[in-house]
């Protein structure tokens, strides 16, 4: 029996399941079949298919979208006959949706799985994750090396130097190094003889909703009486400029600021301290979690007010930072971020 790497033997040992083979039956060969440093693992072959297979430790968005894109380049190295295979521990919703779109097979081994071939279509669903792990992985999406995605986002068009990203965003050039090394790991940025240029935006966006959540801020849940016909900021914006507190409006309510797109009933702002007893109660604030109408949120980092601006008289947060956050808000978020996502990248659409 040939030595196989043992990630590569466990998913040999599923794929024989879910063909519902033999697991001798199906052969098996480890290395580089491309001569040329591609990503390739294995050639498994049975009686009627033939698999590249490649095994991913990582399964962020980031890492399977990287992965498809090698395997898809692979496997035009064999013939059309050969089905590319992407193997995960366990394989993300978003990672799902990714590798349809791109028409990839991929296996995890937790249970799950969609392998598409000539005459041949599995689909298992429903197994949870047998590989969670204790703490949180390295990540280029942290609360302060996010900085860096939001900043290349905000302008995307721009090549830029390390030196004047770490000045732009407040951090350290060693940082700053380092979460653009693990982009371009990720083939999300390349660093050139001019500095760094983003060269899949929209990617770059997906990559980090996946791992974003707006509940590691401190998020503050109650209400604000209103008057008929006004919206929470409307009434509480003034009060608020008043005591000269940095704010910024996110969510549906800065979504509606900048495209008019949906209402809403929940308002969604930052605050880079805590409120203090004294402005809650100027705005009339009265913390309750049911049935609130106001968030008020304090950031795990204050790179969330990167590019906020004054919109129709209301300090709002930089549209990208509207979009990831409107992934934690209900009411009618999902429509009014698709909305806001076909904006941000439109011809002319910069910073």
């Amino acid at each position: 029996m040939v030595d196989l790497h043992q990630d590569i033997d466990r998913a040999v040992e599923r794929l024989a399941e879910l063909l519902d083979v033999c697991r001798r039956d199906l052969a098996v060969q480890i290395d580089d079949f491309n001569g040329d440093g591609a990503l390739v693992e294995a050639i498994v072959s049975g009686v009627y298919h033939a698999f590249i297979v490649e095994f991913k430790s990582a399964s962020s968005l980031a890492s399977v979208a990287l992965v498809t894109s090698q395997l898809k380049i692979a496997s035009s190295k064999f013939p059309k006959t050969f089905v590319p295979l992407l193997v995960v521990p366990f394989m993300p919703q978003s990672g799902r949706e990714h590798c349809m779109e791109a028409g990839v097979s991929w296996l995890d081994l937790s249970g799950n799985a969609r392998i598409v071939a000539p005459g041949l279509y599995v689909y298992v669903e429903g197994y949870r994750n047998r590989f969670r792990r204790s703490g949180r992985p390295e990540t280029p999406f942290g609360p302060s090396g996010s900085r860096i995605a939001r900043w290349l986002l905000m302008h995307h068009r721009f090549t830029v130097r390390q030196r004047a990203l770490a000045s732009a965003t407040g951090l350290n050039e060693g940082h700053v190094s380092r979460i653009v090394g693990k982009l371009v790991d990720l083939e999300l940025v390349e660093r050139g003889e001019n500095g760094v240029t983003l060269r899949h935006p929209e990617r770059l966006l997906d990559a980090w909703h996946d791992e974003y959540r707006f509940d590691r801020h401190r998020i503050i849940q109650g209400h604000i009486p209103v008057r008929a016909g006004e919206s929470v900021v409307q009434q509480m914006v003034p009060l608020i400029r008043q005591g000269q507190t940095s704010y910024a409006i996110t969510g549906l309510a800065a979504a509606w600021q900048i495209n008019r797109f949906a209402g809403f009933r929940l308002s969604t702002i930052y605050f880079a301290e805590t409120p203090s007893e004294n402005l809650l109660q100027r705005i009339g604030f009265r913390k309750d979690a049911r049935g609130s109408n106001t968030w008020l949120v304090v950031p795990n980092d204050e790179g969330v007010f990167q590019g906020a601006r004054d919109i129709s008289g209301m300090r709002c947060v930089h549209p990208v930072q509207v979009y990831l956050d409107l992934k934690g808000h209900p009411e009618r978020a999902p429509e009014a971020a698709e909305e806001l996502r076909r904006d941000l990248f439109s011809p002319g659409t910069q910073g």
